[in-house]
């Protein structure tokens, strides 16, 4: 299988002492890779590094072989993400907003545009400016931002933040839909284990800055009851036990 995401010895620590520590982790071709911790536990300090936003102290990450510190262009050139909040000029309606983002890319035209809209569930709001808009929608441009330009790779930190449940179950079949029809690799951090279950094929478990374990799903469901379950019983493995395990 062909690895397309590399992360070696990664480390950043803040100075309150939060961030992560030696994280190392391989992500394959057609991945739906679910980074699941709770709230703090290094999920968008490890995606930040992975794309570019923050510089590790140390380590290493490579995207389909480039570094990400030495070749940014290169590494980022077939991915798409989409970090903490969803970015928008509020100003622009949702269709100019994916029309200024298209620039960038060859071969993106209009049709392409109405697309994407239509795969987030927010074409019959194109016309409308992103200052209206609630979180969840919001969430969706970001969405739409992201898989814009057919990305090979999808970084998504917490992308059904913000989403009622309706929205939840789009979010989750748009994933399932990409990785089947185009063959795009996925990796989805979150703290909501039911929807990490439902839609991610691997796991990878993060508490306190560490990566303790990394799976498959059917492995883990085999053994296990429930995602939750294996998510108690990891962290109890490793020593503590949070106060309050993700939703």
């Amino acid at each position: 299988m062909e690895k397309v995401i590399e992360i070696s010895e990664l480390t950043k620590i803040y100075p309150n002492g939060r961030g992560i520590q030696d994280l190392n982790l391989d992500i394959y071709a057609g991945d739906i890779f679910g980074f699941l911790g709770p709230n703090g536990a290094g999920k968008t300090t490890a995606m930040k590094i992975m794309t570019g936003l923050i510089k590790a102290d140390r380590g290493d990450v490579r995207i389909f072989g480039h570094c990400i510190r030495d070749e940014y262009e290169k590494a980022m050139a077939e991915v798409g993400c989409l970090i903490e909040i969803a970015e928008s000029y509020p100003f622009l309606s949702a269709y100019d907003n994916l029309k200024q983002l298209s620039r960038y890319y060859p071969d993106i035209d209009s049709k392409r545009i109405d697309e994407v809209l239509e795969l987030t569930g927010i074409l019959k709001y194109k016309q409308e400016k992103p200052k209206k808009f609630s979180l969840g929608m919001k969430q969706r441009l970001g969405l739409s931002a992201a898989i814009l330009s057919r990305p090979k790779i999808l970084i998504l930190d917490e992308p059904l933040n913000g989403l009622d449940v309706e929205g939840m179950i789009e979010i989750r079949k748009l994933i399932l839909h990409l990785a089947e029809t185009e063959g795009t690799t996925f990796f989805i951090s979150s703290h909501l284990i039911h929807d990490v279950e439902l839609t991610c094929d691997r796991i990878g478990v993060i508490f306190d800055g560490k990566l303790l374990s990394v799976d498959t799903t059917k492995n883990i469901l085999n053994s296990y009851a429930t995602l939750e379950n294996y998510f108690v019983s990891e962290v109890d493995r490793n020593g503590r036990i949070p106060s309050s395990t993700p939703q």
